[in-house]
């Protein structure tokens, strides 16, 4: 069981849903926090309202000398949670360059450019923590979603491939996947999300693998997690018949 106390996270993607959530749930158990996003003002507003230590640095992920001055100022640190993203619907039929290299950007990208100024040092420690945000929709190619999940793929992939380098290592790789999140991200979706969870649901989720030092990854809601993971033994013919 993970001792948040006296850690130090970084928490990038802070100001709002998912990343406010957490921040609140892992101030309580007694880690200090650092928390990141593009608004100071409304980080501001977090930070006060948290019952622990916390301090804000403001980062543009898409942004590489924007991560390259925040990684500088946050220094050291115990943790990283990287939960920065953008969404809007887009299927291939009504293709938007913009939004799609965005998504890229940020969701995947973003995680990359903070990663190499945090992991190599974890890696020279020989301590560390890190936490990446996919998604269920990463699991295998959705419609409406041709630039939301190829990014959600590609940081499962990195958590994944980091997990492989760094599991007998002291430094400890896990990834959350979760569902429909009600945020003003998926307030832009037309149509019914199953199993739609709060902020503080799906942070509950996630600290229930931050805890669990054993775990590498967690899906959820749970029950809705397995139409995802199992859509990926699913033939060709199949898959597209059921989900396209």
């Amino acid at each position: 069981m993970t001792d948040f106390s006296g850690k130090t996270y970084w928490l990038v993607g802070a100001s709002e849903g998912l990343g406010e959530a957490l921040a609140h749930k892992l101030s309580i158990e007694g880690a200090s926090l650092i928390l990141s996003a593009r608004n100071r003002d409304r980080l501001e507003e977090v930070a006060a309202a948290l019952p622990g230590r916390a301090r804000v640095v403001t980062i543009d992920v898409s942004d590489d000398e924007s991560v390259r001055k925040a990684a500088q100022e946050v220094g050291e640190v115990d943790g990283l949670v990287y939960l920065a993203g953008v969404y809007w619907p887009m299927p291939a039929t009504d293709w938007n360059v913009e939004h799609g290299v965005k998504m890229a950007d940020i969701n995947f990208t973003g995680a990359f450019r903070v990663l190499g100024h945090v992991v190599p040092g974890m890696v020279e420690r020989d301590h560390g923590h890190v936490v990446l945000t996919g998604s269920l929709s990463g699991f295998r190619g959705l419609p409406g979603a041709v630039g939301y999940a190829p990014s959600k793929a590609g940081v499962m992939a990195l958590a994944q491939s980091m997990r492989a380098d760094l599991w007998r290592t002291g430094v400890r790789v896990q990834l959350a996947n979760p569902g429909f999140i009600k945020t003003r991200l998926t307030d832009k979706n037309d149509f019914r999300m199953p199993f739609l969870m709060s902020p503080e649901q799906a942070a509950g989720e996630v600290m229930t693998l931050m805890r669990d030092k054993s775990a590498f990854d967690r899906h959820f809601p749970a029950a809705f997690s397995w139409v995802f993971r199992l859509s990926r033994f699913l033939p060709n013919w199949a898959y597209y018949r059921l989900f396209a």
